[in-house]
């Protein structure tokens, strides 16, 4: 059946979630995929953004021409500046070095401002000099790390699609940035199945990749409970693009680099079960990186692949 004429943001949400079924290590273990990239500008950011706008309209803290800001690594920035444009809010986002170029391109397409964050300040400093700028000059602070609608735009969206998709999920694979889906899906998932093992990815110290973070920099999200979450892996950037390129070669799925961390991390999941479905988190697609030609990568590349922001 063809869908009538939508407005752009009422497509954010129900992505697919496809079954991963030439990667799977063992014959009783089912690999599943939830394909974000599948959203208007291209990732899971899509949802918290449009749920925090939105509950600040509710409330009345939002008028027409009103200036969001949010740091970022690439994904919430973009979806940022598309939900401005179509809501009529000016945009601002704090990114910091290391950012694809790909990314602070779109951003610009988009007409969003751009302040750059010094990379060895790190997300949190990032964080700190967009609640600056919005305190001095009155924008309104997105604040993704804090905001509890991160968490139940999760909750009530993305683990409850994948709950409704598919009623028995074994384990749950996400990675871990703000805290938000790990956090919100996770909690869904174990509503729906008490025994679900709720399965972090963060990149190795030192290491960037678009959307995660290493807990042993010293910023965890405020909205990250680590006793919800049942077990760990740390991806490097050479493993996250190998995932890459099989699962596009294997599936033919262009997915991001956090994407083929998630998938990196699920396959070290599967191979500790005998039977079992196991879902994971492609956060975004992999198109927007591109232009960075990543997936040609060496291992001999790999130390200037972990000075860019692939998670």
């Amino acid at each position: 059946m063809l869908m009538p004429p939508l407005p752009l943001l009422s497509l954010i949400g129900n992505t697919p979630l496809v079954e991963l079924t030439r990667l799977s290590p063992k014959p009783g273990v089912r690999l599943f995929a939830k394909l974000e990239g599948q959203n208007p500008s291209g990732s899971v950011k899509d949802r918290i953004v449009k749920a925090i706008v939105e509950k600040a309209e509710r409330e009345g803290r939002l008028k027409p021409g009103d200036t969001l800001i949010d740091a970022s690594s690439g994904n919430t920035a973009i979806a940022l500046a598309m939900v401005s444009r179509q809501k009529g809010y000016n945009a601002r986002v704090v990114i910091p070095q290391g950012v694809p170029p790909s990314i602070v391109d779109l951003l610009r397409l988009f007409g969003a401002e751009v302040t750059w964050c010094d990379s060895h300040a790190g997300m949190k400093g990032a964080v700190d000099e967009a609640q600056r700028q919005a305190d001095a000059n009155g924008y309104y602070a997105l604040s993704q790390f804090t905001d509890e609608e991160n968490i139940l735009a999760h909750y009530e969206g993305t683990g409850f699609e994948i709950a409704e998709a598919l009623p028995k999920v074994d384990a749950f694979v996400a990675g871990i940035g703000t805290g938000g889906t790990i956090m919100g899906a996770g909690k869904r998932l174990r509503e729906a199945n008490p025994n679900v093992r709720v399965i972090g990815v963060e990149p190795r110290l030192g290491e960037r990749l678009q959307g995660l973070r290493s807990l042993s920099e010293g910023f965890a999200s405020p909205l990250l409970d680590i006793g919800q979450i049942d077990g760990r892996f740390l991806v490097d950037s050479a493993s996250a693009l190998k995932m890459v390129r099989t699962v596009v070669g294997t599936e033919g799925i262009v997915a991001g680099v956090s994407s083929g961390a998630c998938l990196s991390a699920a396959l070290r999941v599967a191979d500790r079960m005998e039977e079992g479905n196991i879902v994971m988190m492609f956060s975004d697609g992999g198109w927007k990186y591109l232009p960075s030609r990543p997936w040609d990568a060496t291992e001999e590349d790999a130390a200037a692949l972990d000075e860019t922001h692939w998670w």
